[in-house]
């Protein structure tokens, strides 16, 4: 359990912190790869500086996930490799398909991370010996931008993608898939 005196942790981090910050680390990686494949298809389009952006948040996200596996000491994930990969490979494949499509794997992508940091946020508010503020206030910040990432892949399209409701549906059952898997490898 976490424990402070005179500010300092004494004690490993909770469960509960454990698992959250080894999801999100692992999470984080996973969007920076998949921005990562997005870009490598579509950087020198017109979408490319949107899809930057988006990027550019996904990496502090990532800096300070990474920062927070160090300060709880917390497990990151075996599965560090395959994610990049994955995401990786996610990002691409559907750049592959057109910007639209790629829009679409970022609407189902970050609807899925919206609804999981809300589920986060609820379980540390309701846990009676959570008291780490900063913590709370990152994850409220980082769960904003990436509904900031949904809405602008709407707002560009992502609904006319072929084939939408099957590409995002399936997206959507990988990220929440590989939600359960980094809870606990």
């Amino acid at each position: 359990m976490l424990q402070f005196r005179r500010g300092l942790r004494t004690a490993r981090s909770s469960k509960l912190i454990d698992r959250v910050i080894r999801v999100d680390h692992a999470g984080e990686l996973g969007a920076n790869q998949i921005y990562r494949g997005q870009m490598a298809i579509l950087g020198h389009t017109k979408m490319g500086k949107t899809i930057a952006h988006m990027w550019e948040q996904e990496k502090v996200h990532k800096q300070e996930f990474d920062r927070l596996i160090n300060k709880y000491r917390a497990r990151p994930t075996a599965l560090l490799p395959f994610w990049s990969v994955a995401g990786f490979v996610l990002g691409a494949g559907t750049a592959l398909l057109g910007e639209r499509a790629a829009m679409a794997c970022t609407v189902a992508v970050e609807s899925v991370i919206v609804q999981h940091y809300n589920e986060q946020l609820c379980a540390l508010l309701n846990d009676p010996n959570f008291n780490d503020k900063q913590l709370l206030e990152t994850i409220r910040r980082f769960r904003d931008e990436e509904q900031e990432h949904h809405d602008t892949g709407l707002e560009l399209g992502a609904r006319q993608a072929p084939f939408y409701r099957v590409l995002t549906g399936v997206i959507k059952c990988g990220c929440r898939t590989a939600i359960k898997i980094a809870e606990t490898v």
